[in-house]
């Protein structure tokens, strides 16, 4: 495995590999990795001839009083990690690789949607995740990049910009969420909860699967399904439920009726961390 640091020699080890045929499987990170990244890299894996990890914490996703000093950060942990996962290079870039002094890069505008949800409780958020995101798929060159579904408001995003900017070449693909035994989402901040946090913090896995019973019963009032969600949220001891709501799967807009296909969505704080999660509702009978 190879780790390399440089913008340029990330640019040019892609454009070598696909010169001499090989597909190239891309699993973007900010490190601290943990089962869910895993199994992106291990489905690019089995999928590619060649696989880029990048490890970097974007500064330009966190807004003022987040948790970027305090983000988890590991490099020798994750280096390890990714070798042992059969990662052919980590980029892993000074904040100057990524933006350079005095470079105007492309700033994708995630529109009024990224104004919603996450982007409303965490202003430029997704300007920043954008950003950097478009940054690298430049960088890398065509190739097929990995998002986990946990994070699906982010995956809609990165989805779409692909879509509108068809000379990126990148394909995405969308990974199922990694969760704990008791349904809690993997996520590297989760290391932040008390151990009586980390127990309550299921409250939203358990809020989303309630929606989904009530949708494969037959429930179509979305707001219905939300009310379920945020009772479910709101009577946790330590959580103070952000949001809970249904959105259309296509537009990533609020739901008034599942008579498309749909999903919930949630997000609460919890004394050491803030938490989201979200599923996808199953129509009637499934």
């Amino acid at each position: 495995m190879d780790l390399i640091r440089t913008a340029a020699d990330l640019r040019a080890t892609a454009d070598g590999w696909r010169a001499a045929g090989a597909s190239i499987g891309l699993v973007p990170t900010m490190g601290a990795l943990h089962a869910g990244h895993r199994s992106l890299i291990q489905r690019a894996r089995s999928e590619c001839d060649r696989v880029v990890a990048s490890i970097f914490v974007n500064p330009l996703q966190f807004g003022p009083g987040e948790d970027l000093a305090t983000y988890p950060r590991d490099e020798a942990a994750d280096l390890a990690v990714t070798e042992r996962d059969g990662v052919d290079l980590v980029w892993a870039p000074p904040v100057g690789e990524v933006y350079p002094p005095g470079v105007d890069l492309p700033a994708p505008d995630p529109g009024p949607v990224g104004q919603t949800f996450e982007g409303a409780a965490r202003p430029g958020h997704f300007e920043g995740v954008l950003k950097v995101v478009h940054r690298l798929f430049d960088l890398t060159g065509p190739s097929a990049a990995y998002f986990g579904e946990k994070d699906t408001q982010q995956l809609f995003l990165v989805r779409r910009m692909a879509v509108a900017e068809p000379g990126l070449g990148v394909t995405i693909v969308a990974c199922p969420t990694v969760r704990e035994a008791s349904g809690l989402a993997l996520s590297s901040r989760n290391a932040r909860l008390a151990p009586e946090e980390r127990q309550q913090a299921s409250c939203l896995f358990l809020a989303l699967t309630e929606a989904a019973e009530h949708a494969r019963a037959g429930e179509r009032d979305a707001q219905v399904l939300v009310a379920l969600m945020a009772r479910e949220i709101g009577g946790t001891t330590l959580a103070r439920l952000d949001y809970a709501a249904v959105v259309d799967e296509a537009t990533f807009t609020r739901a008034a009726t599942i008579d498309a296909p749909s999903r919930a969505i949630v997000a609460a704080r919890f004394p050491g961390a803030r938490l989201i999660d979200n599923l996808l509702l199953p129509t009637p009978g499934e």
